[in-house]
């Protein structure tokens, strides 16, 4: 009897993360050594299943095992090795994927050693295992078990133990031809790598909107700056993509709604990066500047929800699906916890005044 070993990767990863989170914040409000060292064994332990499920993945669609929905759907024997690698954040389910082992990683090298960090870090791993539960309800590992009458193929993101159906190399689909493109290859690993660290700026911002501790900057400088820098190389090589594929007007950019939506966060980030300018050198916009930082990443998940949730048709767009509206939720509630914590501050530095 075979065994998923990559749904259950997926799961183990999840639990670790949810579990590192848990156990983070029960230290972060009673301060027990031994809840920091639980929370740190389980980060490590979803680091290392999310990193073994990324290599299994990849292999899967080096190899070409068609038998996988995923590796079906994206890769092909004709593809050449650089185009097998790129499908892998071809589908949805690869995408988040790597944004969320991006994130584990960005967690892994975040500096703990205050509140802040500690707020950040929990943060992040929140987020993190968010993204690991909507891979856990849509598996990149769904198995295909079957076809049925009507010619469609039947799988699952559930059943560990299900047995392949018998799929050749040979059938295998491959990923859309506007994807087969060198822009394919190092365009999406940027954007999700600067929306992975768009999470460091926000929970430092968060940290400083509950405690006040204005060392905040010192986390949030240096991951703005690379999230800005990610950002912006992941806007151009769109861009230029874009126009080369799609031909798009005289330049480059043609106000695709996606295309838009991801100019948004890089907006917000960049008056950021000008706000904390000033609020170091003149301790000007203590509420602004923290706002924008928060803002950025709330901006992210709006440009994540606009793209799989079918809710403006674009070139870039998933098809409609539970995880849009499970996104959507996540959005919601982002911004009702940002605006509390907000508010929150802002009664508080007025009663100051």
């Amino acid at each position: 009897m075979s065994i998923n070993i990559g749904m259950v990767l997926i799961w183990i990863s999840f639990a670790g993360c949810l579990g590192s989170a848990i156990y983070g914040s029960w230290y972060y409000f009673n301060r027990n050594t031994r809840m920091h060292v639980a929370s740190r064994r389980f980060e490590m332990i979803s680091l290392i299943a999310c990193t073994l499920a990324t290599i299994l993945l990849l292999y899967y669609l080096l190899d070409v095992r068609a038998y996988y929905l995923y590796v079906f759907r994206f890769s092909s024997e004709t593809f050449t090795t650089l185009y097998k690698i790129s499908a892998f954040w071809a589908g949805q389910e690869g995408s988040l994927s790597i944004w969320a082992w991006f994130t584990l990683i960005c967690m892994a090298l975040v500096h703990t050693g205050n509140r802040i960090g500690e707020i950040v870090r929990i943060t992040g791993l929140f987020a993190a295992a968010f993204f690991l539960l909507l891979l856990a309800i849509r598996s990149p590992f769904a198995l295909i078990y079957g076809i049925s009458p009507q010619g469609h193929l039947l799988s699952t993101n559930t059943d560990i133990f299900a047995s392949p159906y018998p799929i050749a190399s040979a059938y295998a689909q491959g990923m859309n031809p506007l994807l087969r493109n060198p822009w394919m290859v190092i365009h999406p690993p940027i954007v999700f790598f600067g929306y992975a660290a768009s999470v460091i700026p926000f929970g430092a911002a968060a940290g400083y909107l509950l405690t006040g501790d204005r060392r905040w900057t010192e986390l949030a400088e240096p991951w703005s700056r690379i999230t800005w820098l990610f950002l912006t190389l992941g806007i151009g090589i769109g861009g230029f993509w874009a126009y080369e594929v799609l031909g798009w007007g005289a330049w480059y950019w043609s106000w695709d709604p996606v295309e838009t939506s991801s100019l948004i966060p890089w907006v917000a980030m960049t008056a950021y990066l000008h706000t904390q300018f000033r609020m170091k050198r003149n301790h000007e916009y203590r509420l602004l500047a923290p706002a924008l930082a928060m803002l950025t990443f709330i901006l992210v998940i709006f440009a994540t929800f606009v793209t799989r949730s079918g809710l403006w048709a674009s070139q870039h767009g998933f098809a409609t699906s539970l995880e849009g509206r499970i996104i959507g939720a996540f959005l919601a509630g982002l911004i009702i916890i940002s605006i509390y914590i907000f508010q929150r501050r802002y009664r508080m530095e007025s009663d100051t005044t």
